[in-house]
């Protein structure tokens, strides 16, 4: 077996490997010889169907068979010689297309190889850390939101028209066709106009109805609606207002902290001091890793494998103009060319791609089973009902997994530098980590 260089510029390789016949013809053999002792064949007894018989009635199929291993093996070798990473999938191409039995086999093999990462050395890394505390203002308004949110309904004055938000209570009797149908009835059924709960158009007719109205309210069943009986069907519903209330917010007390859980208010500040701390940390970390992404691409140039490159730019292309487009859903649209400034940015992500990976493999960081257990349990809560599914399918796709891998991976990495850096707190406050992280989002 021959491996011959054919190009080295810059990180594109080319080879041309030949396989003797002889070699093939000996892997052939060795195959057939192989399987020999389990051949059953009629005439013969089991294990004794002669050589000659075996490769004229197997002989093609594991000639392909042999030549395809002879071939990855010579790939396999010459990657182990040459320490070469490919970028990407070799492309590997028969040369030789009139090819007969007992000629020798000629295959060209071509691809990028990943370069040379250089060693770094963390500690003359400096990055600040910003720390904000959560101040009574924010638990304030955190208290105020989650009071929104336990909302309360009082009635209104005698005679007050209902507004959009308001909770209607009342008596109501549908009927299709005159005929009064199975679950259009209800008593004392509160209902808050705005909330999108009925069917559409039925809240809107509610607005400036006042207690001791009745009202009929026409609308029309939905073509999708899930009772047959009723799909595409117009309906009148009679009702009897018998109260209009105004939305209240939760008083601000020990009582609104068993509604979420807590012992009384006390606690409950102190669990949102806890939450909104945490999430200053997250937003404070994205801040950081920012700056050590911008640090680490300063300190290294080495040459990129322009199919890397190109196959990140068109990425981003093609993200950010379905992100400009909304509307088109699917991929049928017309081809988008990437832009210089696409090409830049992804030069930028290749090259922290390839670092923080050497430096991940460098330093031994592994994605545990638990790790990735748990942030497909994080992401299958996105789907109510369907959980079991969602974990199920991630687990039998291998591509799906690599993507969820490749964040935690890098986030691993990135914490690994930070152990390694100089990094420095600073006490900030909220306002200013707000602008921090929109700085981050306006580049």
């Amino acid at each position: 077996m021959q491996v011959t260089e054919t190009l080295n510029d810059g990180l594109k390789r080319g080879y041309a490997i030949t396989v003797t016949a002889s070699e093939l013809e000996a892997k052939v053999n060795e195959k057939l010889a192989e399987a020999q002792p389990e051949v059953e064949m009629k005439g013969f007894r089991k294990g004794k169907v002669p050589m000659a018989l075996l490769k004229k009635q197997f002989g093609q199929k594991v000639m392909g068979e042999a030549m395809q291993e002879s071939i990855d093996g010579a790939m396999n070798e010459h990657f182990e010689a040459s320490g070469d990473r490919p970028a990407m999938q070799p492309e590997v191409k028969m040369t030789n297309e009139d090819w007969k039995e007992g000629d020798d086999v000629e295959v060209s093999m071509s691809y990028e190889a990943l370069p040379e990462i250089p060693e770094l050395d963390f500690s003359k890394i400096k990055l600040e850390k910003m720390v904000a505390k959560a101040g009574d203002e924010a638990i304030d308004e955190a208290l105020a939101n989650l009071a929104e949110t336990a909302q309360d309904f009082k009635a209104r004055k005698k005679g007050a028209k209902a507004k959009d938000g308001d909770q209607v209570v009342m008596d109501f009797v549908g009927r299709v066709d005159g005929e009064a149908f199975d679950g259009g009835a209800a008593e004392d059924y509160p209902l808050t106009l705005g909330s999108n709960s009925f069917i559409p158009g039925f809240e809107e007719q509610l607005v400036g109805v006042k207690a001791g109205e009745e009202k009929a309210v026409t609308v029309s069943f939905p073509e999708d609606y899930q009772a047959e009986n009723l799909k595409g069907k117009e309906a009148v519903f009679d009702c009897t207002i018998k109260e209009v209330k105004e939305p209240v917010a939760a008083e601000i007390n020990d009582e609104l902290a068993t509604k979420f859980g807590a012992e009384d208010l006390a606690a409950l500040k102190a669990q949102i001091a806890e939450r909104l701390e945490a999430e200053y940390a997250g937003a404070a970390r994205a801040v950081m890793k920012r700056s050590l992404l911008d640090e680490l691409d300063k300190m290294v140039d080495f040459d990129l494998p322009p199919s890397l490159v190109d196959a990140e730019a068109g990425q981003i292309a093609h993200q950010l103009w379905h992100e400009e487009n909304p509307e088109v859903e699917g991929h049928d649209h017309p081809d988008i060319e990437a832009t210089d400034e696409h090409k830049k940015l992804a030069t930028r992500r290749v090259r922290l791609g390839l670092l923080l990976a050497d430096i991940g493999q460098k330093a031994e960081v592994q994605v545990t089973d638990a790790e990735m257990t748990q942030a497909i349990m994080n992401q299958a809560r996105q789907y109510p009902g369907q959980e079991r599914q969602f974990f199920e399918f991630v687990q039998q796709n291998q591509q799906m997994q690599q993507q969820m891998r490749a964040p935690l991976f890098e986030d691993k990495v990135v914490d690994h530098v930070f152990e390694n850096a100089k990094v420095s707190e600073k006490e900030v406050s909220k306002d200013d980590l707000q602008k921090a992280v929109e700085a981050l989002e306006d580049e």
